[in-house]
């Protein structure tokens, strides 16, 4: 079923490009998915390279990280770290949707 979802998105080799990783990253996250582990099997990446992901974003200010340990309420204890896309975040999505929607289809963007 995997196959499936992600058909059509891949190169030659059958794997993502970085971008299209990190596109698609930040549209689970506006998407409303904050924790990483929903966002690592949504974007279907392994633990490791999800967090290097997340981190890059992080710092090219993509997205914000939360302390969960901050918030008051109820929270999962198992979570330390939450996401939430920034405006900047937001920009670069539109962007690309944008480009899609002139008919650049050769860029594999999940959007």
């Amino acid at each position: 079923m995997l196959e499936a979802k992600n058909a059509g998105r891949h190169d030659m080799s059958g794997r993502r490009s970085k971008l299209e990783i990190f596109l698609e990253v930040l549209q689970i996250i506006k998407g409303g998915t904050s924790k990483p582990t929903r966002i690592m099997y949504q974007a279907n990446v392994s633990w490791q390279p999800l967090t290097r992901v997340l981190e890059s974003m992080v710092e090219k200010e993509l997205i914000r990280e939360i302390d969960a340990t901050s918030r008051s309420g109820r929270r999962d204890r198992r979570t330390t770290k939450l996401y939430e896309i920034t405006v900047k975040g937001d920009n670069v999505l539109r962007y690309f949707r944008g480009a899609k929607e002139f008919g650049i289809e050769e860029l594999n963007i999940p959007i």
